[in-house]
C-alpha cells in the first residue's frame, strides 16, 4: 500500500490499481479547478474595488479643478438660524457642500427654490413695520438715524451699544431705529434699556422687506430669489440683505444709515445727499472709491433709486463688495455732473479717516512719549476734521481698547452710558 498526501488528507490508494489511479487524477483536476475560479473572483473582487477607488479620486481632482468663477449656490440655513459667519472657513465650506449639487443641476443655473430667509418673512409683527416707523419718528426727532442688524441678538455687543451712545451724544434729541427682527424682542429691550432709562429716542423694529422694497427695483430681485431664479451666491446673504435694506429704507423714509461699527463725532445736523469717500488718488485727489457704510438722504432721492436699480440689475452674490461699497462706486461714477442728481462726496477724513489696514493703530497704548505726542495729535486732529470713525468691525472686532489710546479717549469723549470702556 502507497500512501500520498493531498491538502493534508491522508488517501489510501493501491499501488497497481487502474481504478484508484484514475480517482487521484479526478480528485486533482477538481481541486486544481476550485483553486482557479477562487483565484479569478478574487482577482475580479480587486479590481472592481481598484475601478471604484480610481472613479473617487477622478471626482476628487474634478472637484478641485472646478474654476474659482463658477457660481455656486449657498444654502441659506445658516442665515435662517440668524447667524452671520464671518471669514474664509465659511466660504470654503459652503464651497464644498455644493459642489456636487451645482454639477447634477448644471453650472450657471440655480434652479432649486430657497428657503425663506428669517428677515424676508412677513407675519403679524412686521405688517405693523410702517404704523410703527411712522409713530416713532412723530416725536419731535432733531434727525431720523437707522442701522440694521440681521444677526443673533447677542452680537449687538459693546461696540454696537457704542455706536448708539456716540449717535446720542452728538444728538441728543435724535431718533434712532434698529431694522432687526432679533432685536425686536424682550431680550433686545433689555439691551437698549440703560437708554432708554436715560430718556433717549431709540426702538429695535422687525423690518416689514417685501414692504421695503415693494414699487422699487428691488421688488422683482426680491421674487427672483425666493423663487429660486437668482442665486444668492457664497457671500452670506444677510450681508446683502443689509446692502439693500439700508437703501430701501432711506428711499421710502429718508435719514441717515450708520453702521452699527460707527462713532459719531459731530453733529449730523448740516449733512444733506451726503455719501463719503473711503479713499483718493495721492495726486488728482480725485476719489477712488466710495462706500455704504454711512449714507444721508432724503426720503424719494434720484440717486438712492439708482442704487437700488444697480443692486437689483448687477447683484453677484460671489463678489465681496460688489453689491455695496462697489455698487455705490459704480453708479456715482456714472452719474456724477449728470442733471438731477444733486449730492455731495466727503472726503475720507469724514467718515474714514482711519483705512482699515491700520484701523489697529487706534486701540494699542502709547509704548513711549513719542507715541503719546502721536496720539494726542490723532485725537485732535479727528475731533478737528471728522463726523465720525468707522471702525471696521471685520479687521478690528476682537482687538482690544487699550488704556490710553486712541480708541480709549475717543470712548470716553462720545459715551453716554460710559461703562465698559476697556471692553472690545
Amino acid at each position: 500500500m502507497t500512501t500520498t498526501k493531498i491538502f493534508v488528507c491522508p488517501v489510501v490508494i493501491p499501488a497497481k490499481s487502474p481504478v484508484a489511479f484514475m480517482f487521484l487524477f479526478a480528485l486533482l483536476m477538481f481541486l486544481m479547478l476550485t483553486d482557479s475560479i477562487v483565484s479569478n473572483i478574487s482577482l475580479e473582487s480587486a479590481a472592481f474595488t481598484q475601478k471604484q477607488d480610481s472613479q473617487s479620486l477622478q471626482t476628487l481632482t474634478v472637484t478641485r479643478n472646478i474654476k474659482s468663477d463658477v457660481v455656486l449656490p449657498l444654502s441659506l440655513t445658516v442665515s435662517t438660524k440668524n447667524n452671520i459667519v464671518d471669514g474664509d472657513s465659511e466660504h470654503q465650506n459652503s464651497l464644498a457642500s455644493s459642489l456636487g449639487a451645482r454639477e447634477k443641476r448644471g453650472i450657471g443655473k440655480f434652479r432649486r427654490k430657497l428657503p425663506e430667509h428669517e428677515i424676508l418673512k412677513s407675519d403679524e409683527l412686521t405688517k405693523k413695520f410702517h404704523g410703527r416707523v411712522l409713530e416713532f419718528f412723530n416725536r419731535g426727532c432733531e434727525l431720523h438715524f437707522f442701522m440694521t442688524l440681521i444677526s443673533k441678538v447677542g452680537s449687538f455687543g459693546r461696540r454696537e451699544i457704542m455706536a448708539a451712545e456716540s449717535v446720542f451724544k452728538a444728538h441728543p434729541n435724535g431718533c434712532l431705529m434698529i431694522l432687526s427682527r432679533t432685536m425686536d424682542s424682550v431680550q433686545g429691550y433689555r439691551i437698549l434699556k440703560p437708554l432708554l432709562d436715560r430718556g433717549f429716542k431709540v426702538i429695535a423694529v422687525a423690518p416689514d422687506f417685501p414692504f421695503l422694497v415693494k414699487n422699487t427695483p428691488a421688488e422683482a430681485w426680491l421674487d427672483d430669489m425666493k423663487s429660486g431664479k437668482k442665486d444668492p451666491g457664497v457671500i452670506p446673504l444677510a450681508q446683502n440683505l443689509s446692502n439693500l435694506m439700508r437703501l430701501v429704507v432711506l428711499y421710502k423714509y429718508g435719514g441717515v444709515y450708520l453702521d452699527t461699527d460707527f462713532i459719531v463725532m459731530r453733529s449730523f445736523k448740516g449733512l444733506k445727499s451726503t455719501i463719503g469717500a473711503q479713499s483718493i488718488d495721492v495726486v488728482s485727489k480725485n476719489w477712488t472709491r466710495l462706500n455704504n457704510a454711512v449714507l444721508v438722504f432724503d426720503m424719494k432721492h434720484p440717486l438712492v433709486l439708482k442704487f437700488i436699480e444697480e443692486f437689483a440689475l448687477t447683484f453677484d452674490g460671489n463678489k465681496w463688495g460688489h453689491n455695496g461699497p462697489y455698487m455705490v462706486s459704480r453708479v456715482v461714477r456714472r452719474v456724477e455732473g449728470r442733471p438731477g442728481y444733486n449730492f455731495t462726496i466727503l472726503p475720507p477724513m469724514a467718515f474714514y479717516p482711519v483705512d482699515w489696514i491700520k484701523i489697529g493703530g487706534l486701540f494699542k497704548m502709547p509704548k513711549d512719549r513719542a507715541g503719546s505726542r502721536w496720539i494726542e495729535s490723532k485725537v485732535q486732529q479727528l475731533k478737528r476734521q471728522t463726523y465720525g470713525v468707522h471702525l471696521w468691525n471685520k479687521q478690528s472686532s476682537k482687538l482690544v481698547v487699550e488704556e490710553g489710546s486712541v480708541m480709549e479717549r475717543l470712548m470716553a469723549q462720545n459715551c453716554v452710558l460710559c461703562t465698559r470702556i476697556y471692553s472690545s
